[in-house]
């Protein structure tokens, strides 16, 4: 495994094949994007409204389509009511996730 992960990425203490992401998210943009990094996490504009968890909902939608996954392997964690997140996903290694997500 590679060495030189970003902060924004994490080993799962309670499960041996999943990773936390901490994600500093900005609903209410054009279109959902990695935005680079910020503080510390993975920046993203998400193309959905801040109101009755759809930006949560664009979220898990979003992951799941780019990491190429299941739903089932994404579950918000923390952050259900802020911009500042964290997510466990499943089925993918720590350097698959910094490839794909920093495309």
């Amino acid at each position: 495994m590679n060495n030189s992960l970003p902060a924004w990425i994490s080993i799962d203490s309670d499960s041996a094949d999943s990773f936390i992401i901490a994600l500093h998210c900005q609903p209410g943009a054009k279109k959902t994007e990695v935005q680079g990094e910020h503080d510390g996490r993975l920046k993203l504009r998400l193309a959905a409204p801040p109101v009755e968890g759809k930006a949560n909902e664009a979220l898990i939608q979003w992951l799941s389509k780019k990491l190429e996954i299941r739903r089932t392997n994404i579950e918000l964690l923390a952050g259900d009511l802020s911009r500042l997140k964290r997510v466990r996903v499943q089925g993918l290694t720590a350097d698959q996730l910094k490839t794909i997500l920093l495309v």
